[in-house]
């Protein structure tokens, strides 16, 4: 697969590069197809872990539930450091996007510790307890990365 083919090749990340962005980044767009074709394109907080995003949402009746039924294709789009260059009328970033295929997960609390241990490192036992507790409210999803491109900008 080589669907995200870059036109600035000169500011392609290496494939490390780009996970590092996926690793410290908080936040993301995770975008799927409606039933009727139309994209759907949802922030979403995440973790990355050995090649596999882990999402959570809601089990109540929503658009992104109705559009990951079974296994389904997906691109993810993570934005991370970016600064402003005004008198240069441009901008530093770095940013990488993923195309995969995204599913409802077998191990609910696999995907809800990643999370925990992404964005609450020091209260991993509560962490635990709540993700236990939770486990019924939420579904979690994830995300088999097929192919990863990274893109920056950066001060030189």
């Amino acid at each position: 697969m080589d669907r995200a083919k870059m036109r600035r090749t000169d500011r392609s990340l290496s494939k490390e590069e780009a996970e590092e962005i996926l690793r410290k980044s908080q936040y993301g767009v995770l975008s799927t197809v409606c039933a009727d074709g139309y994209p759907y394109g949802v922030p979403m907080s995440y973790a990355w872990h050995d090649g596999k995003l882990y999402f959570h949402h809601t089990v109540e009746s929503s658009l992104l539930g109705e559009n990951i039924s079974g296994e389904v294709k997906a691109c993810f789009t993570v934005v991370g450091d970016t600064q402003v260059l005004p008198a240069k009328f441009s901008t530093e970033y770095e940013s990488v996007i993923v195309f995969g295929k995204i599913r409802e997960s077998g191990d609910k609390l696999v995907g809800l510790m990643k999370l925990v241990e992404k964005f609450s490192p020091d209260y991993l036992e509560q962490g635990d307890r709540y993700a236990r507790a939770s486990a019924d409210r939420v579904k979690v999803y994830e995300f088999e990365i097929e192919q990863v491109t990274g893109k920056a900008r950066r001060a030189k």
